[in-house]
């Protein structure tokens, strides 16, 4: 599928949806994207559960959804390949490349359809035979950001979605090198992968590119995974000049898990900041996974914590609403493999956001049951 997601596309894509509420759309980079997006992490990797995916990705959309994240290893590519599957069908619906927000991520061994019966062949036969990477690259036998792996799987990724350039392409979990190299040689290997993602922008095969994490930038700044925000930008910054692509990050955040809003562990100037006071302040901005910390939080949340959310039907809604609520957070992402539910959580489109006294009032709550 040809093209990018585009200004006027996705706004012509909010144009779509006149009935949703003030707040589900939020303007960056020019861009309208959605407050919620569908994330394809978990399930099984048989056919069904690819049928799954493809229904509940072309229903997303269809209720007003264009933020659409994956990774080339989640189920074994085949998250990517059912995306590329309902990208065709929404497509002969009248729905346009421009208008859509596509996300994937490289580091881990993708493996093929499923997992293969020894990993260290499967590296050796698909990778350093190739000449695509070496053993020296991979790290704790599954994580690799060489520039040549990067550029070998983002042209998987292409081919799997089928389309032509991917909106945001995040190097995975980068912490999983930091914490077995050191800061020194992990920089490096950072600025490398830099190079090759500024390459690709160049080139149009991808528009932005980012960090997703699940540790680094949650965890005091003495821990070995941590990130300083602030350093990896200025990678970028070195790498590609004023312009650079490094635009997004990704970061676990939820009614449990409350470090992106509230623990001051990223430098800026003199003082140590919450990541999400540190992003607005570079310019990034925040994608937020596990909103329901893998369907967890549909189960846990108290009554008191609910009762302000009286209107919403369910803990699972409650939960996104937090999350999309946060200042800073663009869109909570949630993995969705049933159309169910996504009929279920899309119907906080039709709801605006907390008002920001409302969050606090909630973010108390939160905090007081941890």
């Amino acid at each position: 599928m040809v093209g990018f997601a585009t200004p006027e596309g996705t706004k012509r894509f909010s144009d779509r949806f006149s009935d949703l509420a003030k707040g589900h759309f939020r303007n960056v980079e020019g861009l309208t994207l959605s407050s919620i997006g569908i994330g394809t992490y978990l399930g099984n990797w048989d056919e069904e559960t690819d049928k799954n995916y493809t229904d509940s990705i072309i229903r997303f959309v269809k209720l007003g959804g264009n933020v659409i994240d994956t990774a080339a290893n989640y189920r074994f590519q085949r998250s990517e390949r059912n995306i590329g599957a309902a990208l065709k069908t929404l497509s002969n619906e009248g729905f346009h490349r421009e208008e859509l927000f596509i996300c994937t991520k490289a580091g881990y061994l993708p493996f093929d359809g499923e997992p293969p019966v020894n990993v260290k062949e499967y590296f050796e036969e698909n990778f350093v035979k190739k000449g695509i990477a070496s053993h020296e690259d991979l790290v704790d036998g599954s994580h690799c950001m060489s520039p040549t792996y990067i550029q070998s799987q983002l042209e998987q990724s292409l081919k799997n979605m089928g389309i032509e350039t991917i909106d945001l392409f995040y190097i995975h979990n980068p912490e999983s090198q930091l914490q077995v190299l050191g800061k020194q040689v992990f920089e490096k290997r950072l600025a490398k992968a830099f190079e090759k993602l500024e390459e690709n922008r160049a080139s149009r095969k991808i528009r932005f590119y980012g960090v997703a994490t699940w540790n680094g930038f949650r965890v005091p700044p003495e821990s070995r995974p941590y990130h300083a925000l602030e350093d990896i930008f200025n990678i970028a910054k070195q790498v590609g000049g004023e312009n650079h692509g490094f635009r997004f990050i990704q970061l676990p955040y939820n009614v449990t898990m409350l470090e992106a809003y509230v623990f001051a562990n990223q430098p800026l100037g003199n003082k140590l900041h919450p990541i999400l006071k540190i992003a607005e302040e570079l310019g990034v901005h925040v994608f937020c996974s596990a909103s329901l910390l893998q369907g967890s939080l549909a189960k846990e949340i108290s009554e008191d914590f609910r009762k302000p959310f009286g209107h919403l039907s369910s803990n699972a809604l409650v939960a996104i609403q937090f999350v999309r609520s946060t200042p800073g957070v663009t869109t909570a992402l949630v993995g969705m493999s049933q159309v169910a539910h996504v009929e279920e959580n899309m119907q906080l489109a039709k709801i605006e956001p907390l008002e920001k006294e409302k969050f606090e009032k909630m973010l108390n709550f939160a905090e007081l049951e941890q």
